[in-house]
């Protein structure tokens, strides 16, 4: 039994930070090319690697506790899906705030100074980064939404098998 449970949260942690990671580090592409237009060397890909396992585990740690699991029953999948993305965005925002505060003290930062670059040191970025994290979550939880009504092995079957035809 705990063999099965540990098993099944390993596959989900290294599908989730698969999935993070693609999105992390297509981000992290596309902001090194509109930083080297200007002539900036920018290539975080060990960044993006460390920050999707991060993430993962964040992701993996709330739902254990229940985080966003108010509406799961009552409501319609988008309404659920759209709670827990945000409910999720909101963590994920808390813990990085809490990250960036922890890695400026051990660079001998101050906690204000520590945030002082957060989300790219600008309100308009904060924003954007809240808005593009929400968009890479909605997906993710939507698809485990449909998982949780359909069954996860059927919709790995649905995603994952060839179709027969009729």
């Amino acid at each position: 039994m705990f063999r099965e449970r540990l098993q099944a949260e390993l596959r989900e942690f290294a599908v989730l930070a698969a999935y993070l990671f693609v999105c992390f580090t297509a981000l992290a592409a596309f902001k090194a090319a509109i930083l080297r237009a200007y002539g900036v060397s920018f290539a975080p890909w060990v960044f993006a690697a460390v920050k999707a396992m991060l993430c993962a585990k964040f992701l993996l740690i709330g739902r254990m506790f229940g985080l966003g699991d108010g509406l799961t029953r009552t409501y319609p999948l988008i309404i659920s899906t759209l709670f827990r993305a945000f409910a999720f965005l909101v963590v994920l925002i808390f813990l990085t705030v809490i990250e960036e505060i922890i890695m400026g003290h051990l660079r001998g930062e101050s906690a204000t100074g520590s945030l002082a670059d957060f989300g790219g040191g600008t309100l308009w970025q904060v924003i954007t980064t809240g808005v593009i994290m929400l968009l890479i979550l909605i997906p993710w939880f939507a698809f485990r939404a449909l998982g949780e009504v359909i069954g996860d092995e059927t919709l790995v079957r649905l995603f994952f098998e060839p179709r027969r035809r009729k």
